[in-house]
């Protein structure tokens, strides 16, 4: 063990590898998060609603969380095995299909799995081996959670926000990516910065530019990066989505009148601050330039 701590210690190389590995695991959970939590979530509210009224909660429900039950096929709900569980390597050998009923596996599933693992990997590359790399690999992991999750329901959940929020103010009480104080102005101007905006397109127009969840995502990552870095955020992540919004409109994938998710942009702008601040600092100071 003191062996392989060296290694990592000294070796970037090899902490990229394991940290990268890690992430591809985790990827895999993280796709078990993205399909289950919003189902659970639905289930505590028509629950709440039922206490409400005073109606009985649903009879003999099977338990559902995630852990419970195991992962299966939604086609023929077969049980999937540990070793077609493998993060991307099972997907390749299966040619993205059941083992047992042959139907399509999604490519998303890989594909999240591979995303984990290159942002693990670059983040350990980028901030060696140190508290600083496993704290940004998982805040990593919590962004493309969020994402995914936002693209499929136009929901943040605060049962990832919130923990997300209070980590990045416990990660900067040692300031290891900014000053507490920083972060906590951050958590603080990220919040209010969009709920004026969100109260102040309402009254305007009468309608709902954002959701809540934004407000709270925005604060988290203030709480993490401190609130130097929430124009630049902000700026990105308006400038990527008006573009993917408007490509994919003029190629007929979006409705003009459907809302877009804005997490996903947020989760990315926040992520690149993360590894590149400071070339994004310079950049935009020049373009700015008259």
């Amino acid at each position: 063990m003191a062996d392989l701590w060296h290694l990592l210690a000294h070796s970037p190389p090899a902490f990229t590898l394991v940290l990268g590995a890690l992430g591809l695991l985790t990827g895999s959970f993280l796709n078990v998060v993205i399909h289950r939590l919003p189902l659970m979530m639905e289930r505590g509210w028509r629950d709440e609603c039922a206490a409400l009224v005073g109606s009985p909660p649903v009879a003999n429900e099977a338990p559902f969380n995630l852990s419970t039950p195991r992962s299966r096929c939604p086609h023929c709900e077969h049980p999937i095995a540990a070793w077609d569980n493998i993060p991307i390597l099972s997907w390749l050998l299966l040619l993205g299909r059941c083992r047992h009923c042959c139907s399509g596996i999604s490519y998303r599933y890989p594909l999240v799995e591979l995303v984990a693992g290159a942002s693990s990997a670059i983040v350990a590359w980028h901030f060696g081996f140190s508290a600083a790399a496993l704290l940004a690999a998982g805040m990593s992991w919590a962004l493309i959670a969020l994402s995914m999750i936002d693209l499929d329901t136009q929901l943040l959940p605060d049962d990832i926000n919130q923990p997300l929020l209070w980590a990045g103010l416990v990660a900067n009480l040692f300031g290891t990516f900014v000053s507490l104080q920083e972060a906590v102005v951050g958590a603080m101007v990220g919040y209010l910065s969009l709920w004026c905006v969100f109260h102040a397109f309402r009254l305007a127009t009468g309608k709902e530019g954002m959701g809540q969840g934004d407000f709270k995502l925005l604060a988290a990552l203030g709480a993490w990066l401190g609130w130097q870095a929430l124009p630049i955020i902000v700026v990105v992540s308006a400038f990527v989505g008006a573009l993917v919004g408007l490509t994919m409109i003029g190629l007929g994938r979006h409705d003009r009148a459907q809302p877009m998710p804005f997490g996903p942009f947020l989760a990315v702008a926040g992520w690149m601050y993360l590894i590149w601040g400071g070339p994004l600092r310079q950049f935009l100071f020049v373009i700015a330039q008259p």
